[in-house]
This record gives C-alpha cells, sequence and structure tokens, in this order.
C-alpha cells in the first residue's frame, strides 16, 4: 500500500511537472470508423448498425496514445460499449476520474480528457450531451466501469477512468461484474488465445428508462463480447442483468446481437463462429460455468501456487529495505527534477519579465515621443492661423476705435450748429403763435370784465326786485 500511494504521488508530480498527458478524441461524422482507434476491433472494422444520431464515436487515448474506443450515448450519457484489448494487468489501480469536453463543446481547442474542475467555464454547455460526476454523487450508483481498469496495464489504466466509459451500477452490481468479467476473461478467454494481442474484447450496456437524478440511464443488462482472431479463433457472449448480480449468461455472439438494436453486428464476419473449434469453445464454457458456480479454477496446482506463494513472501521481505530505498531515491529524484524546473520556471519569467518590461518602456517611450511631435507638427498651421486672425482682429478693433473716436469727436459741434441754426426758425416761426395767444388772452379779459360786470349788475337788479317786492305793498297790476 506504501508503494501504491508513493507510486500515485510519483505519477501525480509527472502530471504537475508534464501536464496534458491524459487525452481523447471525438470522431465526426467525415470518418467512418474510429480512426487511429480501429486497431481494437478484428480486422479494423468497427460494429455496425449503430446509427442513431446520439451515437458519438470516441478515440480513448492517453499520454498521446490510443488505449481504447468508445460509442457513447449523448441521449442516455452513457457508453453503449467499450472496444478494448486485454493486457498484462497492473497491481496498481487509482481513480483519477476524466470527463471529454469536445462532446459538449466541439468548436473548443481542447482535444483530451481533462479533469471536470480544471474546464468548468471554459467548455460551453457542459454536461449537456455526458455525464458528470455530480450526477452520480448521492445517487446511491457508482461508476462502474464498462472497460475494467483491472484488465490493463498501468499506461492503460488512467485512461479508462472517464465519466464516457462508466455506467450507473449499484455497489454490489459494479463488484460482481468487475470480478466475473476479471475471472472470466483471464481464466477462461486468455488461456484459449493462442495470441493474447489478439483477444479483441466489447464490453457493452443496455440503457433502460431510469435514470439516475432524471439524466443518466441505469443500464438494464450488461453484456461482453469476446472474439480471438487467430488461426483457431472462436468468439463468446456474456450477459448479466441488473436485476440479479449472481447471473452471468453465456452465448453466442449471434445470440446477443439479436438482444442489441436491429441490424448490430458486433464483428467482422462473427469472428469464425461458424468456423471455431468446437473443443475450444467447450473448455472455455466449462471454465465459464465453473466461475458462476463460484469454483476456483486450476485446484490441481494449488500446492505449487502455496510455494510460490511462500517464495514470493521470503522475497518480499528481503526485498523489503532496497523497495524504501528505491522509493526514496525516486521521491528526491522527482522533488530535484521538479525543483530543477520550478527554478528553470522563476528564471525564465524574471527574465522573460525583465526582457518585456523593458522592450514595453522603450515603446511607450517611442510612442510618446512620436505622438509629442506629432503634437507640436499638428499645432504649427494651428498658431500659424491663430496669429493671423489675431492680427486682422486686432486691426478691425483699431479701425472701429479710431472711427469711434472721429465720430464722438464731431458729434458735439455739430449738433450744436444745428440747434443754433434752427433758432431763428424756431423763434421767427413762434411769433404768430404768440400774437395769437396775446390777443386771445387780451380779448379773454375783456370778455370776463363784460361778463363779471353783466354779472354784478343782474345780481344788484335781482336784490333790488327783491326787496321791493319783499318791502312795497301791492298794488293793481298797472302799478
Amino acid at each position: 500500500r506504501e508503494w501504491t500511494m508513493k507510486t500515485s504521488i510519483v505519477f501525480l508530480l509527472y502530471i504537475s511537472v508534464f501536464p496534458g498527458f491524459s487525452q481523447g478524441r471525438v470522431v465526426g461524422e467525415d470518418e467512418t470508423g474510429f480512426a487511429e482507434c480501429n486497431v481494437f476491433f478484428p480486422g479494423q472494422v468497427p460494429p455496425e448498425g449503430f446509427t442513431e444520431p446520439f451515437h458519438v464515436k470516441i478515440c480513448q487515448q492517453y499520454n498521446k496514445e490510443p488505449r481504447f474506443a468508445t460509442l457513447y450515448s449523448t441521449k442516455d450519457k452513457i457508453p453503449l460499449y467499450s472496444a478494448f484489448k486485454y493486457t498484462k494487468p497492473a497491481q496498481n489501480e487509482e481513480e483519477n476520474w476524466l470527463v471529454e469536453p469536445q462532446i459538449d463543446d466541439p468548436e473548443n481547442d481542447l482535444h483530451e480528457m481533462m479533469h471536470e474542475a480544471d474546464i468548468v467555464g471554459t467548455v460551453a454547455n457542459l454536461g449537456a450531451n455526458q455525464a458528470l460526476t455530480s450526477d452520480y454523487v448521492g445517487s446511491g450508483y457508482e461508476r462502474g466501469l464498462l472497460n475494467p481498469s483491472l484488465l490493463n496495464e498501468e499506461d492503460f489504466q488512467m485512461a479508462t477512468y472517464t465519466l464516457t466509459n462508466a455506467v450507473p451500477l449499484s455497489p454490489s452490481l459494479s463488484k460482481s461484474w468487475h470480478r466475473d468479467i476479471g475471472r472470466v476473461v483471464e481464466q477462461a478467454l486468455v488461456p484459449h488465445c493462442s495470441k493474447k494481442d489478439h483477444l479483441y474484447l466489447l464490453a457493452g450496456a443496455i440503457a433502460s428508462s431510469v435514470r439516475v437524478k432524471g439524466k443518466v440511464s441505469v443500464p438494464e443488462t450488461l453484456w461482453l463480447a469476446a472474439c480471438c482472431d487467430a488461426p483457431e479463433g472462436w468468439s463468446l457472449g456474456l450477459v448479466k442483468k441488473m436485476n440479479d448480480e449472481n447471473s452471468l449468461v453465456d452465448l453466442t455472439v449471434g445470440e446477443l446481437e439479436k438482444q442489441l438494436l436491429a441490424g448490430v453486428h458486433l464483428f467482422k464476419g462473427n469472428c469464425g463462429e461458424e468456423n471455431q473449434s468446437q473443443e475450444k469453445t467447450e473448455a472455455i464454457l466449462q471454465t465459464v460455468s465453473q466461475i458462476r458456480s463460484g469454483e476456483q479454477v486450476g485446484t490441481s496446482d494449488n500446492q505449487e501456487a502455496k510455494d510460490s506463494g511462500l517464495v514470493r513472501k521470503v522475497a518480499g521481505i528481503i526485498a523489503t529495505p532496497f523497495i524504501k530505498l528505491l522509493e526514496l531515491l525516486i521521491y528526491v529524484f522527482v522533488e530535484l527534477v521538479k525543483f530543477v524546473f520550478y527554478f528553470l520556471w522563476l528564471v525564465i519569467k524574471w527574465v522573460g519579465g525583465t526582457v518585456l518590461d523593458g522592450v514595453y518602456s522603450l515603446w511607450n517611450g517611442v510612442v510618446s515621443y512620436l505622438k509629442a511631435i506629432s503634437m507640436v507638427l499638428i499645432s504649427i498651421p494651428y498658431d500659424v492661423g491663430r496669429v493671423i486672425v489675431n492680427i486682422f482682429l486686432g486691426f478691425l478693433e483699431i479701425v472701429q476705435d479710431v472711427a469711434s473716436l472721429t465720430y464722438r469727436i464731431l458729434r458735439i459741434p455739430v449738433g450744436f450748429v444745428l440747434h443754433l441754426a434752427a433758432f431763428p426758425y424756431h423763434s421767427i416761426c413762434a411769433i404768430p403763435s404768440v400774437l395769437k395767444d396775446m390777443a386771445t388772452g387780451i380779448g379773454g379779459t375783456f370778455s370776463l370784465v363784460i361778463d363779471a360786470t353783466a354779472a354784478l349788475l343782474h345780481g344788484f337788479y335781482y336784490v333790488a326786485g327783491h326787496i321791493v317786492k319783499r318791502f312795497v305793498p301791492k298794488g293793481s297790476s298797472d302799478d
């Protein structure tokens, strides 16, 4: 376990120093197969009959090398199958889940599988066409691998931990599926294929209507199709139902194809199913039957296995100090490499920053100088025009002041002369009016005197008449 942990630490440190070595590729519609991942199919011919528009072909790559191929359903957000070859299993396993950016955003420039946290906010519609870690959290389902990591060597294992290779499985079903598949492949299939690198495997799932959090389809059936593309070749199919985790039904590839979509052909020519060796097929099925019943295959070699186990244990005790020393040396070496790269990065960053700052300052100085010269050159015609305009306006002001002063000087005598010349005219013309007014005044005076005299006489007459009437006795009318 300590060796596993420290190897994982070294591996993570390697990732930090040399990022971007895990990648996958989504194949476009213009390509008829899985491109460089066709090597995982017998005769380099992928399965036929999966023609829905939401079926996406993915060439799963790791460390810039193809590791296995996947047909993914963006509708159900689970893989329909993963195609791979059996390789020598590694002892170390480490889960490091990844996602495929191009499934959700084909226009992005990310051409490799990446950690989900590293692409949040940079990939459009992330999770629209594929499952994410959040779809499994708290759901009661595990991310079950169609291409099990336990059947792959170390360079292939990390590539299997991508959500485009996972389907929702209960913990117990996931455990039994990987256990049964591992035993069938290692104990029943590999020993009966003369060329192990010609053992082609297809692990798939049939989607159901049950969905995790309304998004990811829970498979109703898991299946495995194997093809040994050798002179004495054979093929085999296995099926496990979700409602019975202990079930493991063996059948022919043709029978398996009938349970999938109509018109599906998994292997080219059914991998020689019609001409396969009956003895080899019976031996394989017998081994599968033993695995299904829980029997241990190869019990005749138990004593040898125990002896070899004891030898390995003693050798392990002897080798432990050397392994610890090797671990320490590897750890020190990795730390030194990391330190050297970090130091070089700091030096490059400092030198680059200094050079860039100098270039930036020089560029700013040149731009400021050119800007100042341009402003001066542009302002020269403007200043000349402004001076000319100011001179002309000053001349007009002088002319205006002279004219105004002349007008004010000439305005006093001219008015006096005009008034003086107009005096006789006004004087002579006023004589008739004056005489007329005098005559009117004299006549009015005489008229006033006459009227006053008449009024006075009338008054006296009225008084006298009143007195006479009052004091003189009335007589005859003649009197």
